[in-house]
């Protein structure tokens, strides 16, 4: 098992090309399930999630085909072809790695009129059951069994009559499943406070541009009418906004300068947001946002939020780089009970966090200090990464598969602005 072994103290200046978006690529792959047509998606990122995706893809007999693709490239193009779908069951041994997973279940209901799904796996961090995605498939006339570790969704004759359901709290995922299976009802079907992420006005775009009728995008109000057949089309990923914020924070604990080439200021409003109030510098410009640190930073409190409040997924990220700010901040997580696992390899290095339930107390130290530390999930793994570019000595961050699941080549995009990073065999 590969290590990446992080050598502190480096400034970092320069460009980062910023990647398309795990989380919206995850959501358009499954798309393609929609219609006979080639669906093409431009700026994919290279990451172990998406591999996995397109393994479960070619399960359905789907056929995938990358494009134009160099090794010294960032991204890729995929075109999707789902000619005839040959099977309709998610099996476990795909599922269990990756949550987004579920996301075959809105798409393969609404074209074959059933799907099977194992109950999905992904990152320890909290409990996030897919109730919602089912009762919002249920409202709209399918009909849900769950038994033996699977879910079995089934919808009438004809369709999807189409429906009404309104979410009790905002779900990401339970929105995009809702989203892609109503988009080929019979009828209308209709979404209030539904999830208003950059990467759902992503999947409703490509939605429309595949022939899809959904009145409303951007808003927590959906209606979608549904059309008989969609159509291929070719879309580009939108720019990982988490991705940028998370080198943004890589810059900032330096005190250094990066241009995220690509990045969207506009969809990384809260984090840039969270960073001024930090004490760092943050603009727009042409080709992307530029951020810089030249001063102490500053103690804050933060409270995550389903957007447009600050991301869960930039949680420990920021609170990396709180590590080093003066004074006492306060961290509060109000979407996974369970997201501060990252806490003990952060104290590990001489930060100084304490956790109170869903509150993470972070006292600002002078200096962090290199250590052996471990990832538990997928952003925690960023944070320690973060955290190893401004400690004294070495910092070995080990268990890199959930960091390949979210970050495209990132010693690769990190040595671009001067960082010393190695990935080396785990002996």
């Amino acid at each position: 098992m590969d290590k990446i072994i992080v050598e502190g103290g480096k400034r970092l200046r320069g460009t980062i090309p910023i990647s398309g978006a795990k989380n919206a690529a995850l959501t358009l792959i499954p798309c393609a399930l929609l219609t006979d047509e080639p669906l093409t998606l431009r700026n994919l990122p290279r990451l172990a999630d998406i591999d996995g995706f397109q393994h479960l893809m070619n399960q359905f007999g789907v056929t995938t085909v990358i494009q134009g693709s160099r090794p010294e490239d960032f991204g890729r193009v995929m075109t999707l072809e789902a000619t005839r779908i040959t099977g309709t069951v998610a099996p476990y041994d795909l599922v269990r790695k990756m949550r987004a997973s579920i996301l075959v279940l809105g798409p393969m209901l609404a074209r074959m009129g059933q799907a099977k799904v194992s109950l999905p796996g992904g990152c320890a961090i909290g409990n996030r059951p897919i109730d919602l995605h089912l009762k919002a498939l249920a409202a709209f006339g399918a009909v849900i069994e769950i038994a033996a570790g699977y879910v079995a969704a089934h919808a009438p004759d004809g369709g999807l009559p189409g429906g009404e359901f309104d979410f009790p709290v905002v779900s990401v995922g339970a929105t995009e499943n809702a989203l892609m299976a109503a988009v080929l009802a019979s009828g209308t079907c209709r979404l209030f406070n539904a999830a208003r992420e950059p990467e759902i006005v992503d999947l409703c775009n490509l939605l429309v541009a595949m022939g899809a009728q959904i009145e409303g995008i951007g808003t927590s109000d959906l209606t979608i009418h549904g059309v008989p057949r969609l159509h291929g089309a070719t879309y580009k990923v939108m720019a990982d906004r988490i991705e940028a914020g998370s080198y943004a924070c890589a810059a900032a604990i330096t005190g250094g300068e990066v241009l995220l080439q690509g990045a969207s200021f506009e969809e990384m409003a809260s984090t840039i947001h969270a960073l001024r109030n930090i004490g760092v510098h943050a603009k727009a410009e042409a080709g992307g946002v530029r951020v810089s640190a030249d001063g102490k930073l500053q103690a804050v409190n933060l409270t995550t939020a389903p957007y447009p409040g600050l991301a869960t997924d930039m949680q420990a990220q920021l609170m990396a780089l709180l590590t080093v700010a003066e004074g006492t901040s306060v961290l509060n997580e109000t979407i996974f009970e369970n997201r501060y696992m990252h806490v003990p390899e952060l104290n590990r290095m001489g930060a100084h966090i304490e956790t109170s339930g869903r509150t993470a107390i972070v006292h600002g130290v002078g200096k962090l200090t290199g250590a052996e530390v471990m990832a538990t999930d997928l952003r925690a793994s960023m944070s320690l990464v973060i955290a190893g570019l401004a400690a004294e000595g070495q910092t070995e961050v080990r268990r890199l598969y959930h960091l390949d699941r979210g970050y495209e080549r990132l010693e690769e995009k990190l040595a671009l602005v001067g960082a010393q990073v190695e990935r080396v065999g785990d002996e």
